[in-house]
């Protein structure tokens, strides 16, 4: 029996189909993005590390550290009077960033839900978790980095994803299949998101703690409640855990 040859045509339709993808033009429309907004700020440390510092001490004076979950957290102090400038430009940021993302904020007022500084020994660490109970925005601002401290981490929102997930082509380029990107925190560093974006921070390795003011935003009613906002800064590069 003659055997039979071989047909090429469906390399040939392939082929001819790869060629007609990569001479078609696509465009691309990108919606419902989850913006991380990043500003250097170091004019804020003196001050805010002093309250922090005078915070902390009556936390520590209170209680042992933790073996299991070494950190020392203070309570809010979003209100001290020596705190009014930085209180005032991250409520003012996050207003604008608000009204930026297109949210209808004539009527609205940011108003601080908490404000309180963290601090991690070694081996800490912050779970994934959202902020709700009426917040809007999250933000850092890192007061004490040393080398080896743990990295501010943000994940991926969106829940339907989750199920049907392919592996990524490189898990250390942020890109649309990034599961989740992380940042390197420094002294100055403010960060801002929205509160429906899950955070957590990674185990601190150092020997020495890393210190951090956390805050949570929501937004209150008021007629004709317009701010004169400062302007965000773009977002700054992630890396990929």
């Amino acid at each position: 029996m003659a055997k039979s040859k071989k047909s090429n045509k469906s390399c040939k339709a392939a082929e001819s189909v790869a060629e007609v993808v990569q001479n078609t033009q696509v465009q691309t429309a990108v919606y419902f993005p989850s913006t991380i907004y990043v500003l250097e700020r170091p004019d804020f440390l003196e001050t805010v590390s002093r309250v922090s510092e005078e915070n902390l001490e009556i936390s520590r004076a209170k209680r042992d550290l933790n073996e299991i979950y070494p950190v020392v957290m203070t309570e809010s102090f979003f209100a001290d009077p020596r705190m009014k400038d930085f209180s005032e430009f991250v409520g003012a940021t996050a207003w604008n960033i608000l009204n930026e993302q297109g949210y209808n904020m004539q009527n609205f007022n940011t108003t601080f839900m908490e404000m309180w500084t963290q601090e991690h020994h070694k081996h800490s660490a912050m779970d994934q978790h959202i902020h709700g109970y009426g917040s809007q925005i999250v933000g850092f601002y890192f007061l004490e980095t040393p080398e080896n401290c743990s990295r501010v981490v943000f994940h991926d929102p969106r829940a339907s994803k989750t199920p049907i997930d392919l592996p990524e082509q490189d898990a250390s380029v942020a890109t649309f299949a990034s599961k989740m990107v992380n940042f390197q925190p420094k002294p100055g560093m403010l960060m801002f998101a929205n509160a429906w974006l899950a955070h957590s921070f990674t185990r601190h390795a150092a020997e020495t703690p890393i210190k951090f003011v956390h805050f949570n935003l929501g937004v209150q009613y008021t007629e004709n409640a317009v701010f004169a906002a400062p302007a965000v800064a773009a977002p700054a590069g992630a890396e990929v855990i």
